[in-house]
């Protein structure tokens, strides 16, 4: 498998909104591992690990986030698979 990783930090109203929930249920229903939490500056930033396909579609998914959401940035930063992470999960 053509396994990658991407490391996002996505900025705006993206803390209070669902995001990590929303993140956590659409990475699982993609099919791909990783994390995902929000940092003190207000950010969400979420590790993807998985196919090229479903890690590309999750990042893409973050520029949109779930409905309340109003995502200004996103930052995407590729990184060689790690395959330590398991299912996905909301970490703090």
């Amino acid at each position: 498998m053509d396994r990658i990783r991407a490391h996002v930090v996505i900025n705006g109203r993206v803390q209070g909104v669902n995001f990590r929930s929303s993140t956590q249920q659409q990475a699982r229903t993609t099919g791909v591992e990783g994390w995902v939490r929000n940092l003190e500056d207000g950010a969400v930033e979420a590790v993807f690990e998985g196919s090229r396909a479903a890690v590309n579609r999750m990042v893409s998914w973050c520029y949109g986030g779930p409905r309340y959401a109003r995502v200004e940035k996103v930052d995407v930063r590729w990184e060689a698979p790690t395959e330590q992470d398991r299912g996905f999960l909301i970490v703090w």
